[in-house]
This record gives C-alpha cells, sequence and structure tokens, in this order.
C-alpha cells in the first residue's frame, strides 16, 4: 500500500480527483486529496489571499509537516499535481525531501535545477495568477510577462 496526495490545478479543489481516488482505494492505497487556499472546501476567499505562492500552497505545506519521518520508500508519500500545482509539489519537494518518494506533474510546471520555489515566490503572486477573472488574467500577456528572473 502506498500512499498518494493528490493536489489540484488553477480553478478546481480536491473534488476534481473523486474518480482517481476511486481507483487508487480500489487498489488498497491510501489517498489525501487537498484543496489548496481559498479552493475547493477551504473557506479563504480569493480576494483575501494577497499573500505569495507559498501561501496558496500552504495546505499542502501543512500536511506535510505533519506527516512522520518516513524509515522506507513504502513510507513515503507520492505527490501528484496538476497544473498550478506543480508550484506546489516544487515546494514540498524541496522542504520535505524525506517524506516524498516520487513527484508526478500532470500537464505541471516544474522547476528546474538552478530554480527554486524561493525565487519563484519572490517574484510571483498569487492574486496575478488566480483569481476569479482568471480568464482576463491568462490573457493579459503583459501581465504574464512581468514575471522575469
Amino acid at each position: 500500500m502506498r500512499h498518494f496526495v493528490l493536489v489540484h490545478g488553477a480553478c478546481h479543489g480536491a473534488w476534481c480527483w473523486y474518480k482517481v481516488i476511486a481507483e487508487l482505494k480500489q487498489a488498497g492505497h491510501k489517498v489525501t486529496a487537498l484543496d489548496l487556499t481559498a479552493c475547493g472546501i477551504d473557506r479563504r476567499q480569493v480576494e483575501d489571499v494577497h499573500g505569495s505562492v507559498v501561501e496558496y500552497s500552504e495546505p499542502l505545506l501543512t500536511f506535510m509537516a505533519s506527516l512522520p519521518a518516513a524509515g522506507s520508500d513504502d513510507e513515503k508519500v507520492i505527490l501528484v499535481g496538476h497544473s498550478m500545482a506543480g508550484s506546489s509539489l516544487c515546494m514540498a519537494m524541496e522542504r520535505f525531501p524525506e517524506k516524498i518518494s516520487v513527484a508526478a506533474f500532470l500537464a505541471a510546471g516544474m522547476l528546474g535545477p538552478d530554480l527554486t520555489s524561493q525565487m519563484v515566490d519572490e517574484k510571483v503572486k498569487f492574486s496575478t495568477l488566480y483569481s476569479r477573472n482568471l480568464t482576463e488574467n491568462m490573457l493579459n500577456t503583459k501581465s504574464l510577462c512581468q514575471i522575469t528572473f
């Protein structure tokens, strides 16, 4: 039995994994699907989150911190992230490498070896990437191009 931690992408919540959860549980695995900040059943509102990508990833980071130290690979979690969850997975991998067996990035961005999540957090703000008016933000290439390293 392995422990899968499923992290949704932008404009989603843990609910989007319901079919995957059923399949993994039927195969005998433990599954945790998390709602990131201001998503799913998380009571915070997008408008109230003015912080960083770290703040957006807080539910995953808190969950990872709560896990006991893993003694073997079988006790380590398998992180699975979709879309915008790639940045959250990268942060968790940097902070808790001893608790993670492997991470799967499903159509998600992954940081390169010379780019840390701290560098991203300093440049990218949650409100720029994730808002109720996400479509407008996605079409606003000027705001996307302002993220420079």
